[in-house]
């Protein structure tokens, strides 16, 4: 003789490692959008009437560099220069992003968008030593006068 049984209902569910209670917070994190300047003769450092095109994958989509906190990233200064390092064919980013090989490297008149992990955003000008803060930029361009890396 055969005896049929209910089966009570089961429900499965994932649970990351960031939704568990206790768990440790997700590393703070520094973005970095280069923009690139398309002037002519802008190896004297940005203006701010300078036009810019923001760096992108070849389908278009934006490039965001992603730096964790770290003793080496601890500010967005030194997210700007790790970026700065990026752009130059010299590594990948946090996720192991590299620059695209059809857009020229990072150089003095450059602007490097930072957003840290505390939500603020700095503009810092790539000069011939170091970095500084300007306003945002204001002439944003077409990215096709970036992607020839030879232009320079």
């Amino acid at each position: 003789m055969t005896t049929a049984v209910t089966r009570p209902l089961t429900v499965t569910a994932r649970i990351d490692a960031t939704d568990a209670v206790g768990s440790a917070p997700a590393p703070a994190v520094y973005t970095a959008t280069v923009y690139v300047n398309t002037a002519r003769h802008s190896f004297d450092g940005y203006q701010p009437r300078h036009p810019l095109a923001a760096a992108t994958h070849p389908d278009g989509s934006p490039l965001r560099l992603v730096f964790h906190a770290s003793d080496r990233v601890r500010d967005h200064e030194t997210a700007a220069d790790a970026a700065f390092v990026v752009g130059n064919h010299q590594g990948a980013d946090d996720n192991g992003q590299t620059w695209p090989a059809d857009i020229r490297s990072v150089s003095v008149g450059d602007v490097i968008k930072v957003t840290g992990p505390d939500h603020w955003i700095v503009h810092l000008s790539v000069d011939h030593t170091g970095f500084s803060a300007v306003p945002e930029p204001t002439h944003l361009t077409d990215l096709a006068g970036s992607r020839a890396s030879s232009r320079r």
